[in-house]
């Protein structure tokens, strides 16, 4: 792979709510198993990348634990690796990162001591798996300056992601960040080709400039001047970029086909490991169309939900359609429905909790009960 990889991990997502309040949205648990960051680290080692940079930024305690080791994604080598950035102090920089663009500018080194022709830069908190190899023999095929991942959505609301028009050869020649009235319904997926030296010479213009933000100050500004191809992805895509998004991508995974995809389908997504026992059922366990993490104890009834490592149901319990992080404490003879309960929540006997379908009532520690 003539690339080097960069994946954007270091954003502050305040419509999450209390879920990133104290972690990054790319440390997320998916699936009972896995974080958002696991999926493209995975494409990135999968596709052959063999030096990746993470930036990171807000609440990144967690997400820096969870890449603690690298060798899990493959990038354990003496060449190449995975390098972990996080803003710092200098003589001559006080700053954290104040955009995309800029947080890749405060590493440039990153990329002036690489060798790479090529740089696949990538967000971290969309879960999806795509051979990026794709893209770069798009990119070049097009000779285009800048090659953005793309996916058309049929029937969804468009106006939280970046909206391109392209023409009859799949050139941008409009692009529009979260707009009020979208003029397509082609959204960018926050993954892009570049020329590493076209890249650090548009990033040292920029920043010269008092500009700091990738999208709009490079894809935005330059869309006219240089030249930007689209790749359409029709793949499975998700950006947890809300908490019903959250809550919908973890239920996707009882779906078999989308289940297949990421955990039996060959390159797999990889994670790192926690060890731990088996989940122990008891006698009066019953457990349907569910996802459960390792670890588990189970007493009662749970029906269409993800539970991740650690979780403990009491006896008479129930729980249907809910999402329960890790270490979760469910007491005797309780109902909980379409509910997201945080890491470490602990709920005493008896309580019912039930939110609306489709739009999930949100349980932390924090909350009385």
């Amino acid at each position: 792979m003539r690339a080097i990889g960069i994946i954007l991990a270091g954003g502050n997502n305040d419509r999450l709510g209390q879920l990133t309040s104290s972690r990054a949205t790319s440390a997320m648990p998916i699936a009972s198993c896995y974080r958002t960051i696991d999926f493209p680290l995975s494409n990135m080692t999968n596709s052959g990348v063999t030096k990746v940079a993470v930036i990171t930024q807000f609440n990144s305690r967690s997400l820096h634990d969870h890449l603690t080791s690298s060798k899990w994604w493959d990038f354990g080598r003496k060449q190449g690796g995975l390098f972990v950035f996080t803003p710092f102090l200098s003589n001559d920089n006080s700053f954290w990162f104040r955009g995309t663009a800029d947080s890749i500018y405060q590493n440039i080194s990153f990329l002036k001591r690489s060798k790479e022709p090529y740089v696949i830069i990538a967000s971290g908190d969309c879960v999806y798996k795509m051979d990026y190899n794709k893209l770069l023999d798009h990119h070049i095929a097009k000779e285009a300056d800048i090659t953005i991942a793309c996916k058309t959505l049929t029937g969804e609301d468009v106006r939280q992601y970046g909206v391109m028009d392209l023409n009859s050869e799949g050139r941008v020649i409009d692009f529009e960040e979260k707009p009020v009235e979208p003029t397509s319904s082609t959204i960018s997926l926050g993954i892009y080709v570049i020329s590493r030296t076209l890249l650090i010479k548009m990033l040292e213009a920029i920043s010269a400039e008092g500009r700091y933000d990738f999208v709009k100050d490079i894809i935005i500004r330059y869309r006219k001047k240089i030249k930007i191809h689209a790749w359409e992805y029709n793949g499975y895509w998700k950006s947890i970029n809300s908490t019903k998004s959250y809550f919908d991508t973890n239920m996707d995974f009882l779906k078999a086909d989308v289940r297949y995809k990421f955990i039996k389908e060959y390159p797999y997504i990889a994670t790192k490991p926690k060890d731990q026992s088996p989940v122990k059922y008891n006698h009066t366990a019953v457990t349907v169309d569910s996802l459960v993490g390792s670890g588990s104890i189970l007493n009662g009834y749970v029906e269409h939900s993800v539970l991740f490592r650690r979780v403990v149901t009491g006896e008479n319990s129930r729980i249907t359609n809910c999402i329960l992080l890790e270490g979760v404490f469910i007491g005797k003879n309780c109902v909980i429905e379409n509910a997201i309960f945080d890491k470490e929540v602990i709920l005493p006997d008896n309580k019912t909790i039930i939110g609306e379908p489709g739009k999930p009532i949100m349980i932390t520690k924090n909350d009385a009960l």
